[in-house]
């Protein structure tokens, strides 16, 4: 009998155990997914697009755009102040790009000439 007891005093910690561990994986399974921009997606003067939404890990970005006459490149905190884009930098061409954030500042621009200048860039920050 006594060790019944002992098997039944497991139970409970177990039971918190696995919650936390599905809470814990649950978090991570909820991953957003944001299309960049309004109904026309990316475009000129973004600078208001990420106002009020709140960016996480893992989230991801859905750039739409006409592929005829923009791009997406991730660049650094640099390329994006200054609007150029870096040496291996990552640029998407699809129309249909879907970018995964990482922790941290997420710097993007088109890199069109003057498109960038002309406030075609997001920076967002996944916390």
């Amino acid at each position: 009998m006594a060790q019944q007891g002992s098997d039944n005093s497991t139970q409970p910690k177990l039971r918190v155990a696995f919650l936390l561990c599905f809470l814990v994986f649950s978090e991570t399974v909820a991953a957003a997914t944001y299309t960049v921009g309004g109904s026309d997606g990316w475009t000129i003067n973004m600078a208001t697009w990420p106002r009020g939404k709140r960016f996480r890990p893992g989230d991801k970005l859905l750039f739409k755009y006409d592929p005829t006459i923009h791009n997406v490149v991730t660049v650094n905190s640099g390329g994006y102040r200054r609007c150029i884009t870096p040496a291996g930098a990552k640029v998407y061409k699809s129309g249909k790009d879907e970018v995964k954030l990482r922790k941290g500042l997420n710097f993007f621009i088109c890199n069109i000439a003057g498109h960038c200048e002309s406030g075609m860039k997001i920076a967002i920050n996944a916390v």
